[in-house]
């Protein structure tokens, strides 16, 4: 069977999902980063829920550097795992101090507790700085397997096979695509292939439902 060429097949992908803002519901940079760190395990719905307060009553890094675990609790305490998140949020905040300083470098932000490849390739998309790597998060875990990009259920393969594959230019924008598309269309079960912008080149697709 010939080889898909990922970076054609992935073109309507990436041009119905570009430039579309990420789930958390963000007004700043700043409140990106913290949301992120909070949003690893749980789902971006609850931490949405509960940013308005938390932002209202430390509306900067300034403002959260000066606060302590028990000063967090009323706000994130229903976070999974939260304690070990705040200890990391006020080492951030104490560390960095001012808004200005937040790092936009994908060694610098995986230097920080809490954040890791896939919550900085985050951040850098929304940033709109070069990308240095591709978002997999755990709908891109899912669903670049079914697509039949990669064999692999490790999100660091996943990772790599994706760059190898795709060109440095779309890396900042395909992660999230591929994210879109598990949310809205390739669902855990029943996904959606009529819907599908990539079906065509799906082998997920091309086994359970062409191949019948």
């Amino acid at each position: 069977m010939k080889a898909t060429n990922w970076p054609e097949a992935l073109k309507p992908l990436l041009k119905k999902y570009k430039n579309k803002k990420h789930p958390l519901e963000y007004n700043s940079i700043y409140q990106l980063i913290i949301m992120v760190v909070l949003s690893a395990q749980d789902s971006d719905k609850h931490i949405n829920s509960l940013a308005p307060a938390l932002f209202k009553a430390f509306p900067d890094m300034k403002a959260l550097a000066k606060a302590d675990e028990e000063l967090l609790i009323p706000f994130v305490g229903k976070v999974r795992n939260h304690r070990n998140k705040i200890s990391w949020l006020l080492e951030m905040a104490q560390t960095l101090k001012q808004d200005k300083n937040i790092p936009l470098m994908m060694e610098e932000l995986t230097a920080m507790k809490g954040i890791g490849r896939k919550s900085a390739n985050v951040i850098m998309r929304e940033a709109g700085v070069k990308a240095e790597g591709i978002i997999v998060d755990l709908h891109v875990v899912r669903v670049a397997p079914r697509l039949g990009i990669t064999t692999s259920t490790d999100p660091k393969k996943i990772e790599a096979d994706l760059m190898e594959v795709m060109p440095q230019k779309t890396w900042g924008d395909i992660g999230m695509a591929i994210s879109f598309l598990g949310r809205e269309t390739c669902r855990p079960k029943d996904p959606k292939h009529e819907a599908c912008v990539v079906s065509k080149d799906c082998e997920y697709c091309r086994t359970n439902v062409r191949g019948k």
